[in-house]
């Protein structure tokens, strides 16, 4: 058979009575699942004709066709993409903050992107700030000869001066420049290294507020946007503004319906930058002496902004936050592939007790949670003790409702788990309290959620500082 198709052609029905056509799907197919041409061919060969095949060309650009087989015995659908998968690159150091990275990382993943998340130091591990632990993909030096659409620097000190200090960094930050293609830079890092660099020079951006100064001093024109986008260049102020920054990348590489599709699942907030609020109900006084015991366990597919940012915003209150990964390894792969080290097994963790246990979300993590006996049983004590337990996310519906930690109590969730709840009463708030129990729903409400733990241990006063620390 003979194909004619003009760009325009949305569709065309075809029969296939010669083996030439199946040789070029058969190349198609076998480019997008990179399996063995003779896995098609072999099924093809079962029938000297094919009875009925479907064809669907879709031209949105000269480079897309979407094939649509289907045949009594042989069913396939295959897409190819419209473009090359956007390649981002993702800087870090020891230093860096890991909030800032963890969610550009998951963030752009979830739009589609090949991230590289590429390590400035002589190793992958890399000790982010407030301990938390991270391993890169690769070494930079591994990548400098890449071409990236995006180059994104997150910030955090010292890490933000280390990327700044990195030649071979600012070489490809200024190439990509030179080029024509998106740079951005969140907190410290659009004044210490793009500015550092050269390449605000009469342009606007944002940076970390007590950065702003020295922005300006670059001949930036600095100015209080949560984010700026200016020409190919795009900065953000902190880790509360990281989530709308990574989704407005997602936006300049794949479009506002792209955007629009990452967004909706993460439960952002729908006034960005206004004062945090929780719902409390049944309330008592969560207590601890000297300094709250946390423990947060992780498990391969948790969710890591959630993991994060109660770690992050817990030891940045000066709680002693103790990471348990179930199983018996230290690393953890979690959602979205970032690669997250605890300080201890969870068996080594049970010998202890906390004032809090609290769990984040991910469907894989919670999975695992909900079948680690020594975790469950760990939260039953919590509860028969009266001690604060919490969860996050898939976490609420997954691990604590089968358990029956949610007897008698209101609970809220991940919007699409909510329906497992026994009592969806309460479902609503992003962030709710009840006596010894606080849930929450979702990736974008883990600062709220980590800031309500810090208030039920330090007070309002101490949440509102952090909050406005982190720009949430």
């Amino acid at each position: 058979g003979r194909l004619k198709a003009r760009k325009t052609t949305t569709s065309a029905l075809i029969k296939l009575r010669t083996g030439t056509l199946f040789s070029l799907l058969t190349n198609k197919l076998h480019a997008v699942f990179h399996q063995p041409k003779h896995v098609f061919t072999r099924q093809w060969r079962r029938r000297r004709r094919v009875t009925a095949t479907l064809v669907s060309l879709h031209f949105s650009s000269p480079s897309r066709t979407s094939l649509l087989v289907n045949r009594r015995s042989f069913s396939i659908t295959a897409t190819m993409a419209s473009s090359p998968t956007k390649k981002v690159l993702i800087p870090v150091a020891h230093g860096t903050e890991p909030f800032e990275a963890v969610v550009m990382i998951d963030v752009l993943r979830r739009g589609g992107a090949d991230v590289t998340v590429a390590s400035v130091e002589n190793q992958v591990g890399v000790d982010a700030c407030h301990g938390i632990k991270m391993v890169a993909d690769t070494l930079l030096s591994d990548v400098t000869d890449s071409v990236f659409d995006l180059i994104m620097l997150p910030g955090g000190l010292p890490g933000g001066e280390t990327l700044k200090n990195c030649k071979p960094l600012e070489s490809m930050v200024k190439k990509q420049d030179a080029d024509g293609r998106l740079n951005a830079a969140i907190c410290c890092a659009p004044a210490l290294a793009l500015g550092t660099w050269g390449l605000l020079e009469g342009k606007k951006a944002t940076c970390y507020p007590v950065f702003m100064e020295k922005l300006g001093a670059t001949c930036a024109t600095a100015v209080e946007s949560r984010v700026e986008i200016d020409g190919r260049i795009v900065t953000s102020r902190g880790p509360g503004t990281t989530m709308e920054f990574s989704v407005t990348l997602v936006e300049q590489l794949f479009g506002k319906e792209k955007a629009a599709e990452v967004s909706a699942p993460l439960v952002m907030r729908p006034n960005p930058g206004d004062e945090y609020t929780i719902t409390e109900l049944n309330q008592i006084k969560w207590s601890y002496e000297n300094t709250p015991q946390i423990l947060v366990p992780i498990a391969d597919g948790s969710e890591e902004m959630e993991a994060v940012a109660i770690i992050d915003v817990l030891r940045r209150a000066k709680a002693n936050v103790v990471v348990a990964a179930l199983g018996n390894s230290l690393e953890v792969v979690a959602s979205r592939k970032v690669k997250l080290v605890a300080d201890v097994l969870l068996d080594e963790a049970e010998k202890n007790s906390y004032d809090l246990i609290v769990l984040p979300g991910g469907l894989g993590g919670a999975e695992a949670f909900a079948t680690s006996d020594k975790l469950v049983n760990m939260l039953k004590k919590q509860a028969e003790s009266n001690k604060p337990y919490g969860a996050i996310c898939a976490s609420p519906a997954l691990v604590l409702e089968p358990h029956g930690l949610l007897k008698g109590k209101k609970a809220t969730a991940y919007p699409a788990m909510c329906n497992k709840l026994s009592d969806q009463s309460h479902i609503e708030h992003r962030v709710l309290v009840d006596g010894n129990l606080i849930t929450s729903r979702g990736p974008g409400t883990s600062l709220e959620f980590a800031l309500a733990i810090v208030e039920k241990f330090y007070g309002r006063e101490k949440g509102l500082q952090l909050a406005k620390a982190t720009l949430v």
